[in-house]
């Protein structure tokens, strides 16, 4: 199967299990890879018959700025989700990070990869 990758979305949002994230907020980074059958678009030219990552982008921010969750799972699972119902998608990768944890003594990062197929 086919599939579209779009690396290194970027936005800031209030998920997180302490109150203080769900109140300040933080960064988050999304990789999102979406499978589809590409051979029409291959064949076409034509946006249509592909997904169109801007929308795929922007529906990514949007969940990201407006939900308010304890759990980042929660957060990539919603995202997840979502992508799915646009009617091409036949299989979505979320792979979220949260680049800054609240962890002291700790400067890595946190990341949920997770696969999904629609039903």
């Amino acid at each position: 199967m086919d599939s579209i990758h779009i690396t290194g979305i970027r936005s800031y949002g209030y998920t997180g299990y302490l109150p203080e994230e769900q109140m300040l907020g933080q960064w988050f980074e999304v990789d999102v890879t979406l499978w589809l059958d590409l051979t029409p678009a291959g064949t076409s030219d034509q946006i249509a018959d592909t997904l169109d990552y801007r929308h795929t982008i922007t529906t990514v921010e949007t969940i990201i700025k407006t939900g308010k969750f304890a759990l980042i799972e929660r957060l990539a699972t919603e995202i997840a989700d979502t992508l799915l119902k646009q009617p091409l998608a036949k299989k979505v990768r979320i792979q979220l990070t949260k680049p800054n944890p609240p962890i002291p003594d700790f400067t890595g990062k946190i990341q949920i990869d997770l696969t999904r197929e629609s039903t």
